[in-house]
């Protein structure tokens, strides 16, 4: 079998054969075969043995010369192994699984300086092995579909547990303002009520027409007032409904108090009431002041719906971003959106010991990105900041443009990962967490979609009291996995 751009090839002796460790316990018939199938295959330095991703046709055992094993990880080549020791093997190393999965090689092997190679066609290696080593096949088939389909379960079961949490949180933030507007427009029932009854009260009385008018323009002056006033501290507060609460009670007018708490969270002052009594008289100052009380409560009320139904609105529209339901999968991105979004979702876990700071770069524009993918990342950086900090502390969220990259940091100032941990931090199932707490996951799955949808790369900093995960994204298009 011989490669593209090598030399005629060779054979070996089962004897050569058998001074390397691969093939140092065949049996004659074994070495015989292999002897027979294998080809040996010179690469000059610089040419290039197996390419990551292609079909994987050949297994490769090094005979002389050096190697060097390069990863795509992102954007960039990482060597993973370089070596000159005669028997190591690269290519269709999981030629035995046949077409359990695509056979594509999982690296690139270059040739450092001059090397031969004996290749051995990985079909044809694969059926002669399972005839040789049956139970060491199985077992090794059992190894792998076992860790794949359970790496699929738990990550199932992952996504299930992230889905209620944020759905739990979701349900938990969209009760609130529901729970308000409901509140309100029960209230507000009650106030229109009584608004119609005083009314009537002062059209069936000798109120004429002209005072009445004047009485209608100053509730349309002093509904003008309600909002403009800012917020008041709670002593500010308290020595308003004292003030106007004295005049109400200078004037005769019954349970002074709930007027006062009425009037001065819209703004009203002594001037104001002094103003209806000098267009009503004292004799229709009190039912006057308690329609204008109406008036404002219902006003108070009608804002305080519109607040509510506006937040409601507000997590909606998270919920829709997040889950991205109406885009197409692959787009221009917001990132900023996405973090807001992943930020509103999980908002029941960020309590109030926790400090929230956006250091967004607005120069930063749209990435081209599975959005929804996104949002997974994001969901599982924050998260785990959030359980690191342990309901205190600083979560920081950073965006930057750093040359034809988009950065994107989430930061903590929990305890910080411990050297021996940072090194594992994105293999799948390595947890810190107690066991029913975490799955290992979180940070794999964030790792995959980083670099494996997205061709960036995602790295972990951490010392004590700041931990940042980095995630850089092409700014560029890049063409999508198949």
């Amino acid at each position: 079998m011989s490669a593209a751009g090598a030399d005629a090839p060779t054979r070996l002796s089962p004897d050569r054969l058998r001074e390397l460790f691969l093939f140092a316990d065949l049996d004659d018939a074994q070495l015989a075969w292999v002897a027979a199938a294998g080809d040996v295959v010179a690469h000059p330095a610089g040419s290039e043995v197996s390419v990551e991703g292609e079909p994987a046709r050949c297994f490769h055992v090094l005979l002389s010369g050096t190697l060097s094993m390069v990863r795509r990880v992102g954007r960039d080549d990482v060597e993973t192994v370089r070596t000159d020791s005669p028997g190591v093997y690269s290519g269709a190393v999981q030629f035995y699984l046949g077409d359990q999965i695509d056979q594509v090689y999982p690296a690139t092997v270059r040739a450092v300086t001059d090397c031969t190679f004996l290749a051995l066609p990985a079909g044809e290696f694969a059926a002669v092995f399972r005839r040789w080593y049956p139970m060491a096949v199985h077992l090794l088939q059992g190894l792998f579909v076992g860790a794949r389909n359970s790496q699929e379960l738990v990550g199932q079961r992952e996504r299930l547990l992230a889905l209620g949490k944020l759905t739990a949180g979701l349900t938990h933030e969209l009760n609130n303002p529901a729970a308000a507007a409901s509140r309100a427009t029960s209230a507000l029932r009650e106030r229109v009520a009584g608004m119609r009854h005083k009314l009537a009260l002062l059209a069936e009385g000798r109120v004429d027409g002209a005072r009445l008018r004047e009485l209608t323009d100053l509730q349309e002056r002093f509904v003008a007032r309600i909002g403009t006033t800012g917020e008041l501290s709670a002593l500010e507060r308290s020595d308003r409904e004292d003030e106007l609460g004295d005049w109400l009670e200078d004037h005769d007018v019954d349970r002074p108090w709930e007027l006062a708490a009425v009037f001065v969270p819209a703004g009203l002052d002594v001037e104001c009431l002094q103003q209806v009594a000098d267009a009503v008289g004292e004799d229709f100052l009190e039912p006057a002041l308690r329609w204008l009380a109406y008036t404002v409560e219902t006003e108070l009320l009608l804002g305080e719906i519109v607040e509510s139904t506006a937040r409601i609105s507000h997590l909606v529209g998270a919920a829709k971003q997040y889950s991205q339901l109406d885009r197409t999968p692959h787009q221009p991105t917001d990132l900023h959106a996405g973090l807001d979004a992943t930020l509103v979702m999980l908002s029941a876990k960020t309590g109030p010991g926790i400090r929230v700071v956006k250091e967004y770069d607005r120069s930063l524009p749209p990435v081209p990105a599975y959005a929804a993918e996104l949002n997974q990342v994001w969901t599982n950086l924050i998260d785990n900041a959030l359980d690191a900090m342990d309901g205190s502390g600083t979560l920081t969220l950073r965006t930057a443009v750093a040359g034809d990259s988009a950065v994107v940091e989430v930061a903590d100032t929990g305890p910080g990962i411990p050297e021996e941990v940072r090194r594992r931090v994105f293999e799948p199932f390595f947890t810190t967490k107690a066991v029913g707490q975490g799955t290992g996951l979180g940070l794999d799955v964030a790792w995959r979609i980083v670099t494996g949808r997205h061709g960036g790369v995602l790295e972990v900093r951490s010392v004590p009291g700041d931990t940042r995960f980095v995630v850089r994204l092409p700014l560029a298009e890049v063409a999508p996995p198949a």
